[in-house]
């Protein structure tokens, strides 16, 4: 074994109090950065599911038409200039299929799919409903929003005058797997639509708003022709949805919107929550330095003629320099790794303990390997950082005066 780790391993087993408590310490520290950046990455997955769970994170669409001013007119002496206002024709995307081949090539984007969506009444009865109609291929949306892993009834199925219904609606209108209802659109176009499922996206305005239809019939029904009212993306990475969104303006001339744009509450809500982990993963950081710098100091002081006699015997100030580094390595290290196994702990007690009225666990703590590898280096970089000062000045000692005076 190389002197420097033999020295160092001596010193932390002689001292064994202080490194009990010391390594306490770090296991306690990061036990809890841990155990609270788990929970923090399951809180905010949790309110990302919930939120953007029934929607894309970016849609393309068309751009909107300006306003156009019409040529001056001359009445009573004087110049009357009028602004006409863009057709009331809903915009459609044209030619949708090669631009939604050339959206998926972007990188960073996971699917994508055809939408033609609009206003209708949905009638059943004496009872009529204002709904968001949205047709839709099956498979390709699927990909976005997983529409067919959230059927309380029926089947994920849309073909010919199909449609797929939500809770709230299904129960507002008394409906369910096979009746019927009539949707109608504000051009006085209607169709008449069965039912083969009812879901549940976890939102009640989605629920009692939203209806599911065929892509074809609801480009029929909106007089959109061959075209598409929008393409919906999902992406990777949910907070790199704005920069892909640039890119996807750009290489489609159409306009692309973020849900960050759309959703900005929910970014600041998601941003103060990264913030506050930071802050608090700052102050656990520090007070680990601070406990393994004091303890080594105390031993560096406690230890002062026998670095004198190492020194005195020809070890190098480097080599009495890369003990206190080691030791401080150590404790950073082993505490780690203690406190990898309380955190891991404590988010299974939490998961265990803390459920919704379903049974299901209120927050998905996932523990991967990444969520230990990180805290595990940043301690043991810690220790060692620690460890300088009362290395260099360890190294600095005066042999001759240490033995004399203690």
């Amino acid at each position: 074994m190389p002197f420097a780790w033999f020295i160092a391993l001596r010193y932390l087993r002689e001292g064994r109090m202080q490194t009990l408590l010391i390594l306490g310490a770090v296991s306690l520290g990061v036990g809890v950065l841990v155990f609270l950046t788990a929970l923090m990455a399951g809180l905010q997955a949790n309110l990302l599911d919930k939120t953007l769970g029934s929607q894309a994170h970016i849609r393309v669409l068309p751009p909107e038409e300006e306003a156009r001013r019409v040529a001056p007119e001359e009445a009573d002496g004087r110049t009357i200039t009028r602004t006409e206002k863009p057709s009331q024709h809903p915009q459609s995307i044209l030619g949708w299929q090669p631009v939604l081949a050339d959206v998926l090539q972007v990188p960073g984007v996971v699917a994508a799919s055809a939408i033609a969506s609009g206003s209708a009444f949905v009638v059943r009865g004496a009872t009529t409903k204002p709904v968001s109609l949205r047709g839709i291929e099956p498979s390709g949306y699927d990909a976005i929003v997983p529409l067919s892993t959230k059927l309380r009834e029926g089947r994920y199925s849309l073909v010919g005058t199909e449609a797929l219904i939500g809770v709230q609606l299904a129960k507002d209108l008394g409906l369910g797997v096979g009746d019927r209802l009539r949707a109608v659109t504000a051009g006085n176009t209607g169709e008449v639509y069965t039912v083969s499922g009812v879901f549940d996206l976890g939102s009640k305005d989605v629920n009692e708003r939203v209806v599911f239809v065929p892509l074809r019939s609801a480009q029929t029904l909106f007089d959109l022709g061959a075209g598409v009212s929008s393409l919906e993306v999902k992406v990777e990475e949910a907070f790199l949805a704005e920069d892909i969104s640039v890119r996807l303006a750009a290489r489609t001339g159409l306009v692309a919107e973020s849900w960050t744009v759309t959703n900005p509450q929910l970014l600041v809500a998601l941003q103060s929550q990264s913030g506050s982990t930071r802050i608090i993963q700052f102050f656990i950081t520090l007070t680990v330095a601070l406990g393994i710098a004091s303890v080594l100091i105390v031993s560096v002081v406690q230890k002062s003629r026998e670095i004198g006699v190492m020194r005195a015997v020809g070890a190098q100030a480097s080599r009495v320099l890369s003990v206190f580094l080691i030791q401080g390595g150590l404790v950073g290290f082993g505490g780690a790794v203690l406190g990898s196994a309380l955190g891991a702990g404590m988010a299974r007690l939490f998961v265990t303990l803390f459920r919704d009225s379903d049974g299901a666990p209120m927050f998905p703590i996932a523990l991967t390997p990444e969520l230990f590898a990180g805290p595990i280096a940043l301690a043991t970089l810690v220790g060692i950082a620690a460890a300088v000062a009362p290395a260099r000045r360890a190294a600095r000692l005066d042999p001759a005066e240490v033995i004399r005076y203690g």
